[in-house]
């Protein structure tokens, strides 16, 4: 067995793998970039290494740093965890030829296998069926406008390095391919290093199923069965599950059978995923399935099939790669129950699912039977907008589908993140949702009920009792605002308004969920109290008091998954009228402006694109609201730039 591993990766990813490796005896070195310094997969390791700053390209996708590192700390294998250099190539060679184990598939494997384009070329060797489309080497414009003629409307442009939905554009007519052409390969730029891409049919009405498979130095080669990532939005995953719901023992053999034929036919070895399209939305013996792409790593919804087996993933690989067979051989793996995973993302499904970034003011993670939480964040942490949005994944695990969604509900209704914005409500509701629930699925639902999976259970109004004893104890003082009466202290000490005049009343305004509230408060001689009781929600109950943010500015409750922050309203940059009030673009998120589509002076239409600023590796386009003349260009090409910041202006 190994004795050190570096892993080159950050959050729940990095702490999920030295879990393992702490039970098994394997020391564990991280690395981090400048906004990593204080994260907690830091802390877990038993060492730890600086490797650049916050941007991924400066740190985490630095492949000649990570070996450096590994090399100074005496580790003998580098784990890529998923993301980042994991399906990297060159990344995985450049390991070997140091002297090093890569923990995944040689390179050739992952040449073979890894890019999407050679992948459907083994795939159609081994008799596995592939979805019509263009894998050749030709990138130019003319080349692929002449391709995607020739596959037919709508095409799909998928990035041939990695996966994860970066750099994934669907074209429904020529007239948006030039544009989401070049959106798709900037994307798969900054997230891989790679801008190539590849054009598919697209499929109607699917189900996105994936095979896990793993294979070994000996020559074996099993799968684990499939599990359900139907659940998308913008081509990532929302909500996976395993096994399939509805899947047919018939099904299920031929697609598991065809993702080991695959894995087999290039050697693999290390744990990979065989993704395929089932056509139709139903998982029937004769349903029409494709494959489309293979995932040479681990994924970030392997909990499941570990939940699902009782098997630990993360083992097999660091087994593997000290040259271990298989634990387990085919005949031995089977499966009980169900399993659900959600991935709990720092957004705000109010604003489009923008990127919400900032500092997690407090963090409670569900918990129970059945309940299993992977997180990379604690109270305190930041969310910067240089990785990936996702700060939790909670699974719910039990014998029935029925039952692990209840647990993954339960599972989410105990998690309380405070201080940014995060998408639990919209999980909930879709967990809700009866076409999931009856597994009447397919990778556009979430796009077809956005409106009602968006919809908040909850009045901005209602406010539970408990933060209406917070809110008295900001008043007057927290023991006196909450003791029984009788308990009051000494007259000449209490804190209670006393007046000779009329009964004293204080107005207080107040930011419900980001919305404006009034309450006012009645000071009498047993204390403080609400004047027309703001309106109590059932059942919501107050976070801890001990988990309350120092300062005492705010104070944070929730009523089901609806979070409700009420405070002192304070001042936002953002909302200063500077002029150009009705006429500016801004920066919707904090990150860096990738593109300038326009010059001061210039004739824009209505909806024009007039920038795009990046963050969390995907890219949010900004359009001008009305027509009219560019008065002023505000921002470069290249800057890093705040929520609010002017990008542009139009003139009156």
């Amino acid at each position: 067995m190994l004795k050190k591993i570096l892993i080159a990766n950050r959050g729940e990813i990095s702490r999920r793998i030295a879990r393992t490796a702490r039970r098994l005896g394997i020391a564990t070195v991280a690395v981090y970039s400048d906004a990593d310094r204080r994260a907690l997969h830091v802390e877990d390791a038993d060492e730890a290494v600086h490797i650049g700053p916050s941007p991924a390209p400066e740190s985490y996708l630095r492949g000649e740093a990570i070996i450096a590192a590994a090399q100074a700390t005496g580790a003998e294998a580098i784990h890529p965890g998923y993301g980042f250099l994991s399906e990297n190539a060159d990344f995985a060679e450049a390991v070997t030829k140091a002297g090093l184990r890569f923990i995944g598939p040689s390179a050739d494997a992952m040449r073979a296998l890894g890019g999407k384009a050679a992948a459907k070329e083994i795939a159609i060797k081994v008799g596995v069926p592939v979805v019509p489309g263009y894998l050749g080497p030709r990138q130019d414009a003319a080349t692929l406008a002449a391709e995607a003629r020739r596959i037919g409307y709508p095409v799909m442009i998928k990035a041939v390095a990695g996966g994860g939905g970066r750099g994934m554009r669907l074209v429904e007519r020529e007239a948006e391919l030039a544009d989401l052409l070049a959106s798709a390969k900037r994307e798969a730029e900054a997230a891989f290093g790679d801008g190539r891409v590849l054009m598919e049919k697209v499929v109607v009405n699917p189900r996105h199923v994936e095979v896990q498979i793993f294979g070994d130095s000996h020559g074996n080669v099993v799968h684990l069965f499939e599990r359900d990532c139907t659940l998308q939005r913008r081509n990532q995953k929302v909500i996976e599950e395993a096994p399939a719901p509805g899947m047919t023992p018939e099904l299920r053999e031929r697609m598991c059978a065809a993702a080991v034929a695959l894995a087999k036919a290039v050697g693999y070895e290390g744990a990979g995923t065989v993704e395929f399209l089932v056509e139709g939305g139903s998982l029937a013996a004769d349903a029409r399935w494709y494959f489309i792409e293979m995932n040479t790593r681990l994924q970030v919804e392997h909990p499941v099939t570990e939940e699902i087996t009782g098997l630990d993933l993360v083992e097999w690989q660091l087994r593997v790669a000290a040259g271990e067979r298989l634990p387990l051989s085919q005949e031995a793996i089977a499966f009980f129950g169900h399993s659900v995973e959600v991935r709990l993302c720092a957004e705000d499904p109010d604003k489009g699912f923008l990127p919400s970034i900032g500092r997690i003011a407090a963090f409670v993670a569900g918990s129970g039977e059945g309940i299993r939480v992977e997180t990379g964040v604690a109270a305190g942490s930041s969310v910067s907008p240089f990785y990936d949005s996702m700060i939790a994944k909670i699974i719910g695990t039990g014998r029935t589908r029925e039952a692990a969604i209840e647990r993954a509900r339960r599972g989410l209704a105990g998690t309380f993140v405070a201080g940014i914005k995060t998408n639990a409500q919209f999980l909930d509701n879709l967990l809700a949702a009866q076409s999931v629930l009856s597994a009447r699925m397919d990778t556009g639902l979430i796009a077809r009920e956005q409106t009602r999976l968006t919809a908040h259970q909850l009045a901005p109004e209602a406010l539970s009792e408990p933060i209406a004893q917070l809110l008295l104890g900001r008043t007057a003082n927290a023991a006196a605002a909450t003791a029984a009466p009788g308990q009051w202290r000494s007259p000449w000490e209490a804190i209670d308004g006393f007046s000779l005049g009329p009964p004293r009343r204080q107005r207080y305004r107040l930011l419900v969920d980001g919305k404006p509230l009034s309450a006012e408060v009645a000071w009498r001689k047993d204390g403080p109290k609400l004047v027309d009781p703001v309106p109590v929600s059932p059942g919501a109950q107050a976070m801890p008091a001990a988990l309350q943010p120092p300062g005492g500015d705010r104070i944070f409750a929730r009523d089901g998954l609806v979070p409700i922050e009420v405070a002192f309203p304070t001042f936002d940059a953002s909302a200063v009228d500077d002029g150009e009030a009705g006429d500016s673009i801004r920066a919707p998120i904090n990150g860096k402006v990738a593109r300038i589509f326009v010059a001061e002076g210039e004739k824009v239409e209505k909806g024009a694109r007039i920038a795009v600023v990046e963050a969390m590796k995907m890219e949010h386009v900004l359009h001008a609201a009305r027509a009219g003349t560019i008065a002023r260009v505000a921002a470069r090409e290249g800057d890093q730039v705040n929520q609010g910041t002017l990008i542009a202006s139009l003139a009156e």
